[in-house]
Order: structure tokens, then C-alpha cells, then sequence
């Protein structure tokens, strides 16, 4: 049975709802983990690189002559502990956006994702993502997928940057504004419980991604829609 939501625009979160929750925590942090130390030593005039190892510095309460590899070793901490630090993401997408521009990653969307936003983009719906990795990062990142460059379906992208905090009410109020309209004409589709808490705060309507074999594969979410695929739910434009 498909469920039909009408919204002007689909918010969509990434890891855990288009795709495996190991592209991000194996394929893209094992990619990136090993480049941080060289990318900061081969940019030192990249204001956005020395603008994040300087926030490095200051969250870690490194002293200013600290060195690459004292910062490295904050960042991989963080890595380990799944922090969404803002440096820390900066800096990795500025490396995953090399990564597939060289085609050395390509993003691998669960099977019912690409059929199911093409569908509600074709039917008038507007697409933007919310996610913890950095614009530049999911730009990237759709640009080279299993079902093509995707980039040209997605109008708005935010992070905890431009944004804030994803399990904040105030970052999807933020959201709303930006995208001009009510925040009741929006649905945020998200495998984390505690997103969709934040979203909801606010007005929107929102989805639950409980996909097999995921970490909230078999998490409780209350009173929010719950699916286990794209291919359970219509968006249809107002």
C-alpha cells in the first residue's frame, strides 16, 4: 500500500536514506582519513582550509603553532566518534569532492531512491537535502552515482553550517525560511528519530526511513509515518 503526502518541497536527510550508512563510515571516511594530513599541507593558502584547521585548533585548544599532525589527530578522533564537527566535514567534503570528480567514489543509492525522487520531481515536487556532510560534500556526492549525476534534481542543500544542528527545531525553521513557505508544506524524510522529533517541532511532516540492516532499522518512531522504502510513498505538489 502507498501512502500520498502533498508538500511543496521533499527534504531529504542522506546517510541511512539514500544510501547505506557504511558509504559514509567506510567508503567515504576511509577515503578521507588518510588524505586530511596531505590536503591541509598541499593548501596553505585555501582560506576555507585554513579557516577549518584554525577551528580545529580552537575546539581541541591546540596552541596556534600546532602541527598538521596534532590537528590530524583531532580530526581522526573525531572521525572514530562520528562528531559532526564542522571543520572536520569541511575539509572532508573538500576531499570527497576530488575524489568524485576523479571518479575514484561514486555513490551507491538504495535501489528505491533515484526511481522515487524522479517521480516526485517530474510530478512538481522540489527536492533539497539536509545532512551533517558539508554542501560541498553532497554536491559532490550526486554528481557520481549508481543512477547518474542526480545534481540538476535538487534545488537547496544544507548542513550544519548553513543550517544548524539536526536534532535542533530552530536548523529546520531555518530550513523553512530559506526555502520560502510554510513549514507545514514540507516533508523531511529521515532514518533518526530524533530528526524528525526536531522537524516535526516545527511544523513539518515527516517520514521515518526504518530500512533493514540500517542502525534504525528497528528504532521506535512514534507517532512520525514510518516506511522501509521510497517505494511506499507518493509526494504530489499542492
Amino acid at each position: 500500500m502507498t501512502t500520498t503526502l502533498t508538500a511543496r518541497w521533499a527534504v531529504l536527510d542522506i546517510e541511512g536514506t539514500l544510501t547505506a550508512t557504511s558509504q559514509v563510515h567506510v567508503v567515504l571516511y576511509d577515503y578521507a582519513r588518510p588524505r586530511l594530513g596531505p590536503w591541509i599541507e598541499e593548501h596553505p593558502g585555501d582560506p576555507e582550509v585554513t579557516a577549518a584547521v584554525t577551528q580545529v585548533r580552537h575546539v581541541a585548544r591546540l596552541p596556534e603553532s600546532a602541527s598538521t599532525e596534532e590537528v590530524v589527530e583531532v580530526l581522526h578522533g573525531w572521525m572514530d566518534e562520528d562528531r559532526k564537527a564542522a571543520p572536520l566535514k569541511t575539509l572532508q567534503g573538500l576531499i570527497w569532492q576530488r575524489g568524485y570528480a576523479s571518479g575514484e567514489l561514486i555513490t551507491e543509492f538504495f535501489p528505491d531512491v533515484a526511481p522515487a525522487v524522479r517521480a516526485w520531481r517530474g510530478a512538481g515536487v522540489r527536492l533539497a537535502v539536509f545532512s551533517s556532510g558539508s554542501v560541498a560534500g553532497q554536491v559532490a556526492s550526486f554528481s557520481r552515482t549508481t543512477d547518474g549525476d542526480v545534481t540538476s534534481l535538487f534545488e537547496a542543500h544544507f548542513d550544519t553550517v548553513n543550517a544548524g544542528p539536526k536534532r535542533e527545531k530552530s536548523s529546520y525553521r531555518a530550513i523553512a525560511s530559506v526555502l520560502d513557505v510554510p513549514s507545514a508544506e514540507v516533508v523531511f524524510f529521515s532514518d533518526v528519530p530524533a530528526e524528525l522529533d526536531a522537524a516535526a517541532a516545527d511544523g513539518w511532516q515527516t517520514v521515518g526511513l526504518a530500512r533493514d540492516g540500517e542502525p534504525y532499522g528497528d528504532a521506535d518512531f512514534g507517532a512520525h509515518a514510518k516506511i522501509r522504502s521510497f517505494g511506499e510513498v507518493a509526494v504530489v505538489p499542492l
